[in-house]
Formats: structure tokens, C-alpha cells, sequence
């Protein structure tokens, strides 16, 4: 069953969920319309007397790439959702920006001087792509308090001990020494991985230290993230993707992937941003309480629930039993509002284009959920999902299959405004 639809009183009061059925039936009798799509809500056409409401539980499972939402009614849960963040994307056009800006430093052509010494940042402080991560949580917690009647937010405040997710036996004074206590880098390698090339198995021959997951696409620093390599296969590899290098073969993929230890960027970014995240939902001045990872896992396993981002929400804190009226999560997609930039540049740095200024082309926006049905031509059907505009009006649709070009301004249909977030079940 989907999820419960939210209802507002002709003042724009939340009122308590209906089931979709009786959502319906409103709808067909007139006596309500559809006031927003993505979550669907529906507002009353006519003033009702005072009706009490329901307190509802709004329960959070934040996490680095998804954060699983869940409102509790009592013993039910009635709403789910899974919101993506796009910290990675945050991050990748951060650092094309700055190599464009330090390309062009380098080259003097326009010059700009350093500034990486005149600022200073404030206490608390947190890198932009984890900032995000915390601000479009706290956008949504505000969206349902306006959409329905929150009266309480449970967190899960777990803390990643990122040294025993590497080593489970670690005790003690372990924790102080590290993984390279008593050696140097290469040192490390040579002893981790031996003397030879990790792709080749070539002996005797000069080693380049190499990348398994390349910096270009996220890979740290860490040694977890280091292997040797000989210049042939460093350079054969290049930036691509172990899985891809070594996808003919199975067994040395396996086998460099169990050496190497995973990246614990996912972990850390948690950890980075939990009590972020705490302190922003307390000054929305409703009650938090939080939950341990642990307990989210007790409850998920006694309750019989298959894991996903959505369920580990709505295990979050204490829980005598739990009831799951739906089945269908709305999925979140953060897609941003478009970027400031008003010169395109090549990957060198040089100017390709000119953006516009003007944002709306025949009533429609970039971003704008439409829905297009073509009776002429060679696109002939109907679409719906996001469209891409152009002043001609000629837009493109991305819709679940793929991205459908061409489709004419007369065709579509605006069914959900452009609020920086994609939408599916």
C-alpha cells in the first residue's frame, strides 16, 4: 500500500492523514483539491469545525548518501520516505572550480590572487558537501511540520568507531598507535602488499604507488586506498575504476578487494555531521530524542523487518511494537536549483558558452515535473518526469526509461514546480 495522504484545512492547518482511499473519495465529491503532489497533500474546500489531531512521531535515519524518514501514528508507521543527498556532486564541482580558478592563476592569463590565508572559519564548521547533508535533512523536517502535525522528532545518534571497522580485534593502546605505528608509507606497502606489482604480480621492477578506488572519482589518501603497482598497469589502469580494470578477472578482483580495506568516507561524514544535525532539529523547537545504531538493529531484527533506509527509520528508539501500513516509500532525489555560473567552460578552462539569464521559457522552468502527451509526430505517447527548457521551446523529458528529446512546449502539462528534487515511488 502506499503511503497516507496528507490533509490541510482551508487555512492551510495540517490535519491528521487519511488513508488514500478516502483521499479519493474527497476528491471526487469535490469537497477537496490537490494542493501539493510530492508528498501528495490535499486541502478542504470547506472551514470544519476545530478537530482534534493526533501526535505524530517524526523518526530520522540520517545517513552519508540516503537518510531514511518515517512518521509514526501511535503504533503505525503511515509515511515513508528516502531522501538522496547529493554531497559527492557538491563535492566534484567544488573541485573543478578550484582547478579552473588555480588553471587560470598558473597560466596568468586573468589573475587572481590567493586567498587561501585572509579567512578563518567559525567553530563548527562543516565542508559544504556535509553541510548539505544536514541542511536539506532539516528542509524536509520543516516540510512535514508544515504538512502535518509533528509533535516530536526521534533521531538515530549513532557514532562509527572507524579503527575497529577495520580492525575488530583492536584494544587499548591500539587505539593510539594507528595502522602505520612503526613504519613509513612505502615501508607499509611493501610489507602490506610485497614486493611486486598487485595487478601483474611483476618482481624486480620499479613500483609506483597506485590509486585502487582514483582520486578523480573519490578514492582518499588513506592506505586503505593504496596498492603498488608497475608503470605499465598504473598507467593502463589510469583513472578507471578497479571493477572496470579488473572486471575479466574475478578472482585477483577479489583478492585485491579483500586485502584493501573499504573506504570509511560514508562513516566519517556521519560521524561529522550528527551532532550538526541534532542541534538544528532541537531549535525547531520540538522535543528530540535519539536512538542508538544497536537498537535500531534489535528492533529491525525482532520485528522481522527487511533492511532498508526507510524501516531503519521507523526503528529508531525505543519500541514495544510496530504496525507498517505501507509499502511504497516516496524516494528523494536532492537535484539542487541549477547552478550560478554564467560562463561554460571546457575542461581547460576556457569559455565555451554563454548561460541566459532568463530561467522560464513558456511558463516552464528546468526542473518542473511535466506531463506531456504528443498526438503528432515522431514522439507520439505520453511522458512524465522533469524537463529540461529551451527558449525555442522544443524541451527534453527525463523521464523513468530515459531522456525523451524534442517534445514541443504544447504538449506539456506542469503537474509539480521546480523545488530542487526529483520524485518516485
Amino acid at each position: 500500500m502506499s503511503n497516507f495522504v496528507f490533509v490541510l484545512d482551508t487555512y492551510k492547518r495540517p490535519l491528521d492523514p487519511i488513508h488514500p482511499c478516502i483521499a479519493r473519495h474527497l476528491l471526487n465529491a469535490g469537497k477537496a483539491a490537490v494542493f501539493r503532489r510530492y508528498p501528495f497533500t490535499i486541502i478542504l474546500k470547506e472551514a470544519r469545525p476545530d478537530v482534534p489531531v493526533q501526535c505524530l512521531e517524526l523518526k530520522l535515519d540520517p545517513g552519508s548518501k540516503v537518510t531514511g524518514i518515517a512518521i509514526k501514528q501511535g503504533n503505525k508507521i503511515i509515511f515513508g520516505a528516502e531522501l538522496q543527498h547529493r554531497g559527492q556532486q557538491i563535492k566534484d564541482t567544488l573541485l573543478s572550480r578550484r582547478q579552473l580558478r588555480r588553471g587560470r592563476r598558473n597560466r596568468k592569463t586573468r589573475y587572481r590572487k590567493a586567498r587561501f590565508l585572509n579567512r578563518t572559519r567559525p567553530e563548527g564548521w562543516l565542508a559544504p558537501s556535509l553541510q548539505h547533508r544536514v541542511l536539506t535533512t532539516l528542509t524536509w523536517v520543516r516540510k512535514f511540520m508544515r504538512l502535518t502535525p509533528i509533535k516530536s522528532i526521534t533521531q538515530e545518534l549513532v557514532r562509527f568507531d572507524l579503527q575497529q571497522i577495520e580492525n575488530p580485534e583492536i584494544s587499548g593502546v591500539e587505539y593510539q598507535q594507528g595502522e602505520l605505528q612503526g613504519y613509513e608509507v612505502r615501508e607499509y606497502l611493501l610489507a602490506k602488499w610485497e614486493p611486486k606489482c598487485v595487478y601483474c604480480g611483476a618482481k624486480n621492477v620499479p613500483l609506483e604507488v597506485e590509486h585502487i578506488e582514483p582520486r578523480s572519482k573519490g578514492g582518499s589518501d588513506r592506505v586503505s586506498n593504496l596498492a603498488l603497482a608497475c608503470t605499465p598497469c598504473n598507467q593502463a589502469k589510469g583513472n578507471q575504476d578497479i571493477l572496470d580494470f579488473l572486471s575479466g578477472k574475478p578472482d585477483l578482483l577479489n583478492r585485491i578487494l579483500k586485502q584493501a580495506k573499504s573506504p570509511l568516507k560514508d562513516a566519517a561524514a556521519v560521524n561529522s555531521t550528527r551532532w550538526a544535525l541534532f542541534n538544528a532539529l532541537k531549535r525547531t523547537g520540538l522535543p528530540v530524542s535519539t536512538g542508538t545504531g544497536g537498537q535500531t538493529k534489535f528492533n529491525r531484527t525482532r520485528l522481522e523487518l527487511p533492511k532498508s533506509h526507510w524501516l531503519d527509520a521507523a526503528c529508531v528508539g525505543n519500541l514495544e511494537s510496530l504496525e507498517v501500513l505501507t509499502s511504497k516509500p516516496l524516494l528523494i532525489a536532492a537535484k539542487g536549483h541549477g547552478i550560478r555560473q554564467m560562463c561554460g567552460t571546457d575542461k581547460y578552462g576556457f569559455p565555451t558558452r554563454h548561460r541566459s539569464r532568463v530561467q522560464i521559457h513558456k511558463g516552464f522552468q528546468t526542473g518542473d515535473i511535466v506531463a506531456a502527451t504528443v498526438t503528432a509526430g515522431k514522439k507520439i505517447g505520453s511522458y512524465v518526469g522533469r524537463v529540461l527548457c529551451r527558449a525555442s521551446g522544443s524541451f527534453d523529458i527525463a523521464t523513468k526509461t530515459g531522456r525523451v528529446a524534442g517534445i514541443s512546449h504544447k504538449y506539456c502539462k506542469s503537474i509539480h514546480k521546480n523545488d530542487g528534487y526529483a520524485y518516485a515511488f
